[in-house]
């Protein structure tokens, strides 16, 4: 867009010379031989930058320029003179004025200070709409509802972001916990350092420590490189621990030991390295019930479970849905260049009367799967599901016993739909692969 420059001078030469320097430059411009047209100009129009001469006749070029403050304070004004004086150059500094030259006046100095004072305030704007583009993105998109529930957790994101405290966030499998580590993590003053994820759920114990804490050139086969693992890279930012219930009693100890004093030693390694990190966890399983067996260490538990972030489930916040699906609806119409409008009433009925054991993964997997196989320009109950949606409302249905119960028989029906194929079935109950493999381990699971 280009600049406009309001030139203010009393002598018609000068006026009309400016005028024709910068409108070569390519500015609009208009001029005005006094103050008091200057200002019915303002009153008008809005200009980008002012040339103001310093004396004319009934109003000075310094009255002129505190009046133009007081109407547009993001104008440039920039003073011309023919009697420079240090008390009147920063008299004029000081009531807002950008720079001030001496006539006669050297067309290619002004034309500099003219396009360096336009591209400090361009600058200055972008810079200033780049903060507010950041400060927009403190909460993930995804992370989204109206529900009492999600309210209460985005404040709670917000109260804890503040501080450097450790946080663990529970709740079941596709739930969000990974989004709202970011939201932690991009509200917190640490938000201009990496958030460095890890699964500890998907790695062996020896994976896993390497993959922590890094290792040394030679420390095992295969390590041919020095290598710098998560802890280090995390110094200044955040490291978000995943599946934290499936680390093994020695990642325990170690895990304990780097909360307590921030520093480690590299896997085959003597120096000893520090890093300045902040700690979130997560889990979708009970830990109070795994130290009851044995398997995870109380203390490590009092270190992670400084303030808890418990997220419900999607059926637990089911007034959720129709703004959930939505949003993945423009997004993933717009990603496939799909001109679709809304879900009908029959397929939010039925997304409004299924409970999601995969939460909202499987709802976001749910309505992506929708749109690539729809053909109108809306998302049918026939599009919600490959299985048939029948199937999943008698499933609905006869969900009863415990919870555990409920998602060990739609695993199974899952299993069996999809001859198990592992990749496929994951897909459609919206989890990842090694979650997927850890449920089968833990209900003891084969295939007939």
């Amino acid at each position: 867009m280009e600049s406009r420059i309001l030139i203010v001078d009393d002598e018609k030469i000068v006026r009309e010379s400016l005028q024709h320097w910068f409108e070569e430059e390519g500015y609009i411009i208009e001029t005005a031989e006094n103050g008091m047209s200057a200002l019915e100009k303002f009153s008008q129009s809005s200009f980008d930058l002012a040339l103001l001469d310093m004396k004319m006749p009934g109003m000075t070029g310094l009255e002129l320029l505190k009046k133009i403050k007081q109407i547009d304070e993001n104008c440039i004004v920039i003073l011309i003179t023919a009697f420079a004086s240090v008390p009147t150059a920063i008299q004029a500094l000081k009531d807002g004025a950008y720079d001030y030259v001496t006539k006669p006046v050297d067309p290619d100095e002004l034309n500099n200070i003219v396009k360096n004072a336009l591209e400090s305030v361009k600058l200055k704007k972008e810079n200033k709409e780049l903060k507010v583009h950041l400060e927009s993105l403190t909460i993930p998109e995804n992370l989204v509802g109206e529900s009492p529930q999600m309210k209460k957790i985005i404040e709670l994101i917000k109260t804890v972001a503040d501080s450097d405290s450790t946080v663990m966030v529970r709740g079941e499998s596709g739930t969000g916990k990974e989004l709202v580590a970011k939201a932690i993590h991009q509200n917190s003053k640490r938000k201009y350092f990496p958030i460095i994820t890890v699964n500890c759920g998907a790695l062996s114990e020896s994976l896993l420590e390497s993959e922590l804490f890094g290792h040394e050139k030679g420390a095992f086969t295969g390590a041919h490189f020095k290598r710098k693992g998560k802890f280090e890279i995390a110094n200044g930012g955040t490291i978000f621990l995943d599946e934290i219930g499936s680390i093994s009693q020695k990642t325990q100890v170690d895990l304990l030991r780097i909360i307590e004093t921030k520093k480690f030693n590299r896997v085959g390694g003597n120096e000893m390295v520090e890093s300045d990190f902040r700690l979130i966890t997560a889990t979708n399983e009970p830990l109070e019930k795994l130290i009851d067996e044995n398997k995870f260490r109380k203390d490590l538990y009092y270190r992670l479970n400084v303030i808890t972030i418990t997220l419900p489930p999607l059926r637990e916040r089911k007034q959720d849905i129709p703004i959930l699906a939505n949003f993945f609806l423009k997004k993933y119409s717009e990603l496939m260049n799909k001109d679709l409008v809304c879900v009908s009433d029959s397929a939010m009925d039925f997304l409004l009367g299924y409970d999601f054991p995969g939460n909202v993964r499987e709802l976001e997997n749910t309505i992506e799967r929708a749109i690539v196989i729809g053909k109108g320009n809306r998302i049918e109950l026939e599009d919600l599901s490959l299985e048939g949606t029948n199937d999943n409302y008698a499933f609905a249905d006869d969900s009863t016993g415990s919870l555990e119960d409920v998602e060990k028989k739609y695993i199974i029906k899952v299993l069996g739909e999809n001859k198990w194929n592992i990749s496929k079935s994951a897909e459609i109950l919206g989890v990842e692969r090694v979650t997927l493999y850890n449920k089968i381990s833990k209900y003891g699971l084969k295939k007939l």
